[in-house]
């Protein structure tokens, strides 16, 4: 029998919607279970990968109650219901919510503000770059050969490679075995700094330091450019930026009734949400989610393989 943990969230806190709220919940290692409406993932702890598997008793604002596929010692425990906190966005700020529903009330009643994010920053940032100019399925192929060659082992699965690992790959096992491109140097890299401690999660969400600041200290990283600043931006808790690409153009053109060139309608899409202050990526988020799921079913229904391959330009 393995460790089991019980997790309160705050009171509007709904398991289904908070996590199928962002691509990141079908990229391996996360697994969501739609018969069960469980979320499934290994984590990377001290003593080597966990297998968790995480439901919600009692409805919206339930505790939540997490399975093991072992014992964790102490430390292990701790750590397991950081990173389970982070994914799910339990700390975040009610009165940030309850003022994004004041600047948008469309999401009120269905209560969305959360976006599902990753176990640590790190595994954020590494999906993030591979997310970027390529299409969705080689996204997903990418996260998932990353946790199958360098990520812990446990119960027949794999957990995100940790930074430790990653900055001791050679470049040419993550373009050869994980087929990341491009992006194997910049990857490397990205991972030397973070165990060099020289991307501190703590600074970056200190909110005495500006979105200008962090925004601007991003950028300087190896592999992020402004689209993936300001994403990175978001799934730090800093929604004052949209990750403008190819995606807001289409959304320009087909829900917002924009015309011109390329970047003169991505230029507009950017103006378009300022109205909605330091929440515009939620505001703009969740009218994307709301197409896809107009396309493809409410989001919790999704097959994490099937979508691998249903979000590409040709079924938009």
């Amino acid at each position: 029998m393995g460790s089991r943990l019980t997790i309160r969230t705050p009171e509007d806190f709904v398991l289904a919607r908070d996590v199928c709220s962002y691509g990141y919940f079908v990229l391996a290692p996360n697994y969501w279970d739609v018969e069960s409406q469980r979320l499934q993932r290994a984590l990377a702890l001290e003593s080597g990968g966990a297998m968790c598997v995480i439901d919600q008793t009692g409805g919206k604002g339930g505790s939540l109650r997490v399975r093991f596929d072992r014992t964790l010692a102490r430390d292990e425990q701790r750590d397991a219901r950081a990173q389970i906190s982070r994914m799910l966005r339990l700390d975040e700020d009610r009165a940030s919510i309850r003022a994004f529903h004041r600047v948008d009330p469309r999401w009120r009643r269905s209560g969305r503000a959360r976006l599902f994010r990753s176990a640590t920053l790190f595994e954020d940032v590494i999906k993030t770059v591979t997310s970027c100019n390529v299409a969705w399925p080689s996204t997903v192929n990418m996260n998932k050969r990353l946790c199958q060659t360098l990520g812990q082992r446990c119960a027949g699965a794999h957990a995100f490679p940790t930074a430790e690992r990653m900055a001791r790959t050679r470049p040419g096992t993550l373009r050869g075995r994980c087929r990341v491109g491009y992006r194997d140097v910049r990857m490397v890299e990205l991972a030397k700094l973070f165990v060099k401690g020289e991307i501190d999660e703590a600074w970056l969400t200190d909110l005495a330091n500006s979105d200008e600041e962090v925004f601007t200290f991003l950028v300087t990283l190896p592999g992020i450019g402004p689209y993936s600043a300001a994403n990175i931006m978001q799934l730090l808790g800093r929604y004052s930026r949209i990750a403008l690409d190819t995606e807001s153009v289409r959304h320009g053109k087909t829900i917002l009734g924009m015309t011109g060139t390329d970047a003169q309608i991505m230029k507009r899409v950017g103006a378009h949400f300022e109205a909605f202050g330091e929440h515009k990526f939620r505001s703009y988020w969740f009218e994307l989610w709301r197409f896809y799921e107009a396309k493809a079913g409410p989001s919790h229904t999704w097959e994490r393989e099937k979508t691998a391959t249903a979000f590409t330009a040709s079924n938009f």
